[in-house]
């Protein structure tokens, strides 16, 4: 088993209690084609892709992190040493808002580590990119996502759209204030 980096020149590096955030590197590419080769974990997120589809994916993360400066985080689980998911701010050409967004392998559902990097991702858009407002795009039946946006205290907006290639998905837009995070924060996560 190849120990992952745990530091990328493309940005910086968030640590959570159990976790490792970091901009990809190359090294992540295996982990990137088992996320979007499962069913499960695509299921809402446009399906499985191709290994070929998956490298220009990662390619594109890491060049937002270049031209942008944010992007997914690779996740790293400190204890062992592997790639969980992607979690990060992200605001692509004609999105609804800017987001941070969230996916872990399924192998890792049911753990807490999508809620524990998201809570750092939050927090890093709004003390570190000032950030006065952040959303979520979650389909209407993914109970899974919708519970992770409850426990940051993200709220239901309504009904959204996405550009293309996403344009016949339905989904809803959760999200919260600057303000509305720092209640949050001190109410969930004293």
């Amino acid at each position: 088993m190849t120990k992952l980096p745990l530091t990328s020149s493309l940005g910086p590096t968030l640590e959570t209690a159990r976790l490792i955030l970091r901009p990809p590197v190359a090294e992540d590419f295996p982990g990137f084609c088992a996320f979007q080769s499962d069913p499960k974990v695509m299921e809402h997120l446009g399906g499985v892709t191709s290994d070929a589809v998956t490298w220009r994916v990662t390619r594109a993360i890491a060049g937002a992190w270049a031209l942008d400066g944010f992007h997914m985080f690779s996740v790293i689980e400190k204890d062992s040493g592997q790639w969980i998911g992607r979690i990060g701010a992200l605001y692509p050409h004609q999105w609804p808002a800017r987001e941070v967004g969230w996916g872990v392998l399924s192998s890792a559902w049911g753990k807490g580590f999508a809620k524990e990097a998201a809570v750092a991702c939050v927090d890093y858009v709004f003390d570190v990119l000032g950030w006065d407002d952040v959303i979520h795009t979650i389909a209407p039946d993914n109970a899974g996502s919708q519970g992770v946006a409850k426990s940051l205290g993200s709220y239901n907006r309504g009904p959204g759209r996405l550009p293309e290639p996403y344009a016949d998905s339905p989904v809803d837009i959760w999200g919260q204030t600057r303000a509305e995070w720092q209640e949050n924060r001190k109410r969930f996560f004293v």
